[in-house]
């Protein structure tokens, strides 16, 4: 037996969780009845053909598409899950392609195409062109807390949120080598540094530093590189959550982790019980496939029995 040595991680989906580990993946969802459906599906990645993609930088380009495709995929099967207990009809494949087509050109137009705009119409009363990008950053900052802010309020986003807050209090537990149980997971806090969220914005604060030295005469010229370079940001805003989500023991490494903490009071609820349960089934459905683990003492293996809440 050993002990994990993997950053395993998650995401919260409708009603459920996905995690996923080294070479597995699986989705807890509680559908209407109060069932909890999983799915679990063995992980390929194109780092493992082609092994420079696993070097710095450039993982955290590759880490970003293939995170990008399963959780979408992801959403989409907790989507169905939902469709299927309220007997609605699932999604075609063309209107799963349009919703990811749509995502795409919502996110280049409020994080690039909006900031642009924004400066645009400032631009004159800016003394050069770095107040113009220092300008543009902090639209962009403000329209990533504000599109954040807004949609907490929402009924169903909120229901995510717990979730969202489930997936980290599960994995705190993990990471802690506690058992996981439900009465550990509670103890826990929703918040975690190696969070989405967090990488959000470390996405904008590394632009807001990169583009600053960039000057061009044209706004096409603006855009077109505020879009080339994103692979660029995301690669070492990947290199930074990862390093400072790895060593929290020392003092500035988790300074720099507390924006994206303090961001994850908006994204993150506090779960009830059942929403921990379905957090835990869906972590231990991976650890069943990826090898026994030992976790506060316990085996997880094949032969795990299920968690219960209590």
């Amino acid at each position: 037996m050993k002990q994990p040595d993997f950053q395993y991680g998650g995401q919260a989906v409708i009603e459920g969780v996905m995690m996923r580990g080294r070479e597995y993946l699986a989705i807890a969802v509680r559908n209407a009845k109060g069932e909890i459906v999983i799915k679990k599906d063995r992980l390929s990645s194109v780092t493992t053909k082609y092994k420079f993609l696993k070097w710095p930088f450039i993982r955290g380009v590759i880490a970003l598409g293939e995170s990008f495709v399963i959780g979408m995929r992801a959403l989409l099967f907790s989507a169905d899950q939902f469709l299927e207990s309220e007997e609605e009809s699932k999604l075609t494949p063309v209107e799963t392609g349009l919703m990811i087509a749509f995502a795409l050109v919502m996110t280049v137009l409020l994080f690039v195409v909006l900031p642009l705009f924004g400066r645009m119409l400032m631009n004159k009363y800016l003394p050069g062109f770095v107040w113009g990008n220092v300008v543009e950053s902090i639209l962009r900052m403000l329209i990533l807390f504000l599109y954040v802010y807004t949609i907490s309020f929402m009924k169903d986003i909120q229901r995510v949120f717990a979730y969202h807050g489930a997936e980290h209090k599960v994995i705190n537990t993990f990471e802690a080598k506690q058992e996981l149980t439900v009465e550990n997971a509670r103890r826990f806090t929703t918040f975690h540094p190696r969070c989405g969220t967090s990488f959000l914005l470390f996405v904008v604060i590394v632009s807001a530093v990169m583009f600053s030295f960039l000057k061009y005469e044209t706004v096409w010229m603006r855009l077109g590189s505020r879009i080339l370079l994103l692979p660029v940001v995301a690669g070492i805003s990947y290199e930074i959550i990862k390093f400072t989500g790895k060593h929290q023991d020392f003092f500035l490494w988790r300074w720099l982790s507390l924006p994206g903490m303090w961001l994850q009071k908006v994204t993150t609820r506090e779960p009830d019980d059942q929403q921990l349960e379905v957090a835990i089934h869906s972590l231990i459905a991976v650890l069943k496939e990826e090898a026994p683990v030992i976790v506060g003492g316990k085996i997880y293996a094949a032969e795990t029995v299920e968690v219960s809440a209590e």
